[in-house]
């Protein structure tokens, strides 16, 4: 999932920014890694990109589907995943459930 973004952006092609996706507890298990670089404009598109790199292992698209995110620090909450603009050098945090909190 590495690439460089072009510097250009136009309102009909967003800029895809590099940040790094950081999986904890059950998602850094089931991904086999603590982290992975993202090329994305959305934090859809980086997840699906996440999907794709990980069609192999489906106990990670699982947990995904249950996890929370952290974009930057800030919560996701119930917003579409596509409206969530990502930042050039960001953090997405992949949260799953954690039991008694």
């Amino acid at each position: 999932m590495t690439a460089t973004a072009d510097a250009r952006s136009t309102s009909d092609s967003p800029v895809r920014v590099n940040g790094t996706v950081r999986y904890w507890a059950a998602a850094k298990a089931a991904a086999g890694r603590a982290e992975e670089p993202y090329l994305a404009v959305t934090l859809a598109e980086a997840l699906a990109a996440v999907r794709a790199e990980h069609a192999g292992r489906p106990e990670l698209l699982r947990v995904l589907g249950m996890c929370s995110y952290l974009v930057d620090g800030d919560p996701v909450g119930g917003r579409e995943h596509a409206s969530v603009p990502l930042t050039e050098g960001g953090t997405v945090e992949v949260l799953p459930p954690f039991a008694g909190g």
